[in-house]
């Protein structure tokens, strides 16, 4: 009997040992795969990589090459080198520059409510006691202090209520130079640019594309962003800032499996 007994108890211990190997091995690979993660992050964070852009067209363009016109023995005007002569030289060819004031100022308020309410209330009144349809008994049981029925009310009131309000604002100061990256057949022009400004182990990065009228170029080839048909203008950075907001979406990941 003994004997069954060590021998049932070994095979259960072995049972154990053999599960939290399995455990360990697993913990194991959990780990080795967190820790190569976290190295990739790393060697990724160290990067410089240029964020994501919503701009999708190229951001500068060749001015185009003048026609070699004929030559004309005599003449003192060349068609290949155009320009008017009483106008100002506002860009109008692909190559031309635009500078682009960027004066964005955008407010949103979105506020919503409900309420329900419901009511109800019943009650009732009598003079009958109880025992009055018993014969005998009931005269008895109607002659006692609590036999009288009286009168019993009941009401219920549910009520509910929400509410719920959001703000945005969002602000863009700046100025950026762009080119004309093409010309549509009514005359408008499509310009897009770049400006990229290092700062210390950081770039900030700032892009523009927009349709412009050329109506609305004021004096120094400046237009602002308010006027500008189909704009997309964006301010991006693989500074710092960006690892920090990687780093903290592992640091949420490994916070959700601790057990404090």
């Amino acid at each position: 009997m003994l004997n069954t007994t060590q021998g049932t108890l070994l095979n259960a211990t072995s049972k154990q040992l053999a599960k939290m190997k399995t455990y360990l091995v697993t913990l194991n690979k959990l780990m080795s795969r967190s820790i190569l993660g976290i190295f990739a992050t790393t060697l990724l964070y160290g990067c410089a990589i240029t964020p994501t852009s919503i701009v999708n067209q190229p951001t500068s363009a060749r001015a185009q090459q003048p026609n070699n016109a004929q030559s004309n023995n005599g003449g003192i005007y060349s068609a290949s080198s155009y320009r008017p002569m009483f106008e100002d030289r506002r860009p109008r060819f692909i190559g031309d520059i635009v500078t682009i004031n960027i004066t964005e100022n955008t407010t949103a308020t979105k506020a919503n409510g409900s309420s329900a309410s419901k009511e109800g209330e019943v009650g009732f009144q009598t003079d009958a006691k109880l025992g009055d349809n018993i014969p005998v008994i009931g005269g008895l049981v109607s002659r006692l202090p609590f036999a009288k029925l009286g009168s019993a009310s009941a009401s219920s009131d549910i009520s509910y209520t929400d509410d719920a309000a959001a703000n945005a604002r969002n602000v863009f100061n700046g100025s950026l130079t762009a080119t004309v990256v093409d010309v549509l057949p009514n005359g408008n022009l499509v310009v897009s640019g770049e400006k990229q400004v290092g700062l210390d182990k950081g770039t900030e990065f700032i892009r523009f594309s927009g349709v412009i009228n050329p109506d609305t170029i004021s004096l120094g080839n400046t237009v602002p962003s308010t006027k500008v048909a189909d704009a997309r203008i964006e301010y991006r950075t693989n500074s710092k800032i960006d690892g920090a907001a990687i780093a903290s979406i592992f640091a949420r990941f490994f916070l959700s499996m601790s057990p404090w």
